[in-house]
């Protein structure tokens, strides 16, 4: 009965160390998420920037993310994690100070821009530690609980924003809380124990798995099809309701529904990640995506725009988790920086096209809603590619 008894206690999740990374990410995303919606205002209103242009100076900061990304796998596996986390957590709080003294639209183009890189790494190397803390029994289930710390930074990030932007239309004060948030996070994250992990001086060759974890190239395709659609969406929202819909102060309630719908797919589906239904809820999360984009696209009303935000954050809160675990699962224990870098760059790379080819399709063909049914296009396919081949290539390459 004692050795029953001893096999049925699980390892805990919630460790000290595990919630003070998953806080110091929430408060990451949460001075990310709230200035992320009022940027097109803020270009608009400040610079007088017409559509085109603010996606093309918006994507600057995914292209730079997207960039460092390809070598911060290789980073955070080689040097010592926690040290590179505090090291670009920093450096990401110091970049909100440029946008006080943004007095040109070039100049804010740099700066913003310029701000992707460290923001591209602090998310590798804090994803990693998270992996690293977590026991290895509770791991698939610990990847999902971490996720929520974005969705929660999600739900109420833009709508704090919006609420003070209508309140107070005072851009430099946003700026201001996202650097006291930021700073609280950096802190936190400076008492997190981890293993100090010395360098590792590699005699081998450089080769391209070291940055890419060539096996989730598949994977990979997918995440950018839903990355793109989630570019467009999260980007032009805000404007789109604005301009078209006639709504203002309702927007932070699409976030809230959004990440609604990102919460409420974590939690129901934490379970069936750690019984090893990944594919599963990969594939049910796509499709559930794509009917959430379809009622936007198809339902100009107000109801269809609540309803589809749940619907839509859902899909996605599904989708992630489950290819993230399919990644880590792709990757041996080396590799989990690479594999986790893999799947934020093939993230960035879709982010960055939606918000430069949304705004260029809504200059030149027709309005925002051109750009949303553009979307749809390309998460549908994303979605069918998934479904003819990265399903199958997962279960024919993963290692646990």
């Amino acid at each position: 009965m004692a050795v029953a008894s001893k096999i049925s206690i699980k390892p805990k999740l919630w460790t000290g160390d595990y919630l003070k990374v998953w806080v110091g990410n929430f408060l990451m995303y949460f001075a990310f998420y709230l200035v992320t919606p009022l940027l097109p205002l803020y270009l608009r209103d400040v610079f007088d920037a017409d559509k085109a242009t603010i996606g093309v100076v918006l994507s600057g900061y995914t292209i730079t993310a997207l960039f460092i990304r390809f070598f911060s796998g290789y980073i955070v596996d080689r040097f010592p994690r926690k040290k590179v986390l505090l090291l670009c957590y920093g450096s990401f709080m110091a970049f909100f100070f440029g946008y006080y003294f943004t007095g040109s639209l070039l100049f804010f183009a740099v700066i913003r821009t310029l701000h992707g890189a460290p923001f591209g790494i602090t998310t590798v190397s804090s994803n990693t530690v998270a992996i690293d803390v977590l026991h290895p029994d509770r791991r698939a289930e610990g990847i999902g609980y971490y996720g929520l710390s974005n969705n929660i930074a999600m739900a109420i990030g833009p709508s704090i924003g919006l609420v003070i932007y209508h309140s107070t239309a005072n851009y430099p004060l946003i700026f201001t809380l996202s650097i006291i948030i930021a700073t609280i996070g950096l802190v936190i994250d400076s008492t997190i124990k981890c293993r100090d992990r010395q360098p590792v001086y590699e005699k081998k060759r450089l080769s391209l798995d070291r940055f890419i974890l060539i096996k989730g190239w598949s994977q990979g395709i997918t995440i950018t099809g839903v990355a793109f659609a989630y570019g467009i969406l999260v980007t032009y929202i805000a404007i789109y309701s604005q301009d078209v819909l006639g709504i203002t102060s309702g927007t932070g309630g699409f976030f809230m529904l959004l990440a609604g719908g990102l919460i409420t797919a974590r939690l129901t589906g934490n379970k069936a990640l750690r019984q090893g239904h990944i594919v599963r809820n990969a594939s049910y999360g796509l499709i559930v995506a794509i009917i959430g984009y379809t009622i936007f696209i198809s339902v100009p009303t107000i109801w269809g725009y609540y309803l589809s935000a749940f619907v839509i954050g859902l899909g996605n809160g599904n989708v992630y988790p489950a290819m993230q675990t399919m990644f880590i699962n792709l990757a041996p224990h080396n590799q989990r920086g690479t594999a986790t870098s893999t799947i934020l760059s093939s993230w960035d790379i879709g982010m960055g096209l939606g918000i430069i080819l949304g705004g260029t399709i809504s200059e030149h063909l027709g309005g925002y809603m051109s750009a949303f049914v553009a979307a749809l296009i390309i998460y549908t396919l994303g979605a069918i590619f998934y479904f003819l081949y990265a399903k199958k290539s997962f279960l024919k390459n993963r290692l646990r």
